[in-house]
């Protein structure tokens, strides 16, 4: 069997065709071309959520008292006094997959600096906290551990706060605000961090001495949460594990009571996040690989249409020899040339389609390898699957009977 020579007869009979051969394409460019920009923007925005996860912390532990009820009614998580100093105290100095650990109170309120003033959260921490959610400092320094035994009226601000409060562009350093009434002395500005992932803004924030919120702001003596930092990403877990049976064992719990405290980790919420983006990029993907099919469908109507237009030369040629076998290639070698011809064009437009969606609409956008190979691969089956059918129809014809058709 000649192949060059049917692949040259595939060309000609496509070539005399062009304009039904590139609609018959059409079907499997779009397809092609849908598949891997859909995969590119699923695969786009789950790096871009790790990646503001990674910025907030990746292995990042929260622990908040758990929900209780009192007289019937619910409480929430800043209103139950289940976590105390001593237990983050035991937690850095006990947990040895724990590497940073800040204890956390809040307090929401109006900071006002001479005739402005903008809505914020003062968060009470230690220094431990800028290494658990990754900031850092921008100008000035962080409070120190003397400010804390101290409850000293000093803070560090974020850029969004600055941004409200210091509208002549003036250095912050050394400038005294007021959340609440309480003076506060600015001793640090922190480095902008943007929004993350959920839409909040990093940079709207106040950090103080943990003590001096405490003390001076809420008048409580109980902690609102304690965040960790584990050794890594990967020690999570055993963290955790670690973490539950310090607090189980400092809150004397029976070992059939429940918690009464709750543990997240970033990796929890990470998972969580690229679960449901890698459900709706299935979703995308299999929205968009309706079009391949559509495309195959295309390709199996033009050949039965071919088959039809030339069941007489398909009868000439097996009257002088040619067998069914080589009728078969012949016909299946057009539909795939179809198909993988519309494939490269597909992948050509689904590249340029992402990279069009990155720069114009800026949206996260990432092509990978195996999306390309994987759209071609089955633009090719598609072209072998929808194609074989007709082309076992025109190795079965009747030579004389082919030949008499009109």
């Amino acid at each position: 069997m000649n192949y060059k020579n049917l692949v040259r007869i595939a060309l000609r009979a496509l070539n005399n065709n062009k304009f039904r051969g590139f609609l018959t394409m059409l079907g499997i460019i779009i397809g092609v071309a849908s598949v891997i920009a859909m995969l590119a923007i699923g695969q786009g925005s789950k790096r871009s959520i790790r990646s503001q996860i990674s910025e907030m912390g990746s292995n990042m532990i929260m622990i908040h008292p758990k929900f209780d009820r009192s007289g019937g009614v619910r409480l929430s998580a800043s209103d139950m006094q289940t976590l105390k100093l001593a237990d983050y105290e035991a937690i850095r100095d006990e947990a040895s997959w724990v590497s940073a650990v800040s204890p956390t109170v809040n307090a929401s309120g109006q900071a006002i600096y001479g005739a402005n003033n903008t809505p914020t959260t003062a968060y009470g921490v230690s220094p431990e906290y800028l290494d658990i959610r990754k900031y850092s400092v921008g100008e000035g320094e962080m409070f120190t551990e003397s400010d804390i035994r101290s409850a000293a009226k000093v803070c560090m601000v974020g850029k969004s706060v600055v941004d409200e409060l210091f509208t002549n562009g003036e250095s912050p350093l050394g400038k005294t605000i007021r959340l609440n009434k309480i003076p506060f002395r600015i001793v640090g500005v922190l480095v902008p961090k943007g929004y993350n992932s959920m839409g909040q803004d990093q940079d709207d924030l106040i950090l103080a001495p943990y003590t001096t919120i405490q003390k001076r702001v809420l008048a409580i003596t109980y902690l609102q949460g304690i965040f960790c930092s584990a050794l890594s990403e990967g020690a999570t877990d055993q963290a955790v594990e670690e973490i539950t049976e310090i607090l189980r064992r400092n809150h004397k719990l029976a070992e059939t009571a429940d918690d009464d405290f709750e543990i997240r980790s970033q990796e929890e919420l990470s998972t969580m996040l690229s679960s449901t983006t890698e459900i709706m990029t299935v979703l995308l993907a299999c929205i968009a690989g309706i079009s391949l099919l559509v495309g195959g469908i295309g390709i199996m109507n033009i050949m039965y249409v071919s088959v039809t237009e030339r069941t007489r030369e398909i009868g000439l040629r097996m009257s002088i020899g040619a067998k069914g076998r080589h009728i078969l290639f012949q016909f299946l070698i057009e539909a795939v040339i179809i198909s993988v011809m519309g494939g490269l064009i597909g992948v050509l437009l689904g590249v340029g389609a992402s990279a069009a969606i990155k720069y114009l609409a800026g949206w996260p956008v990432y092509v990978q390898a195996y999306s390309v190979v994987l759209s071609f691969a089955v633009c090719t089956v598609t072209g072998i699957f929808f194609g074989w059918y007709p082309a076992q129809k025109a190795a079965r014809l009747d030579p004389i009977e082919a030949i008499r058709y009109e």
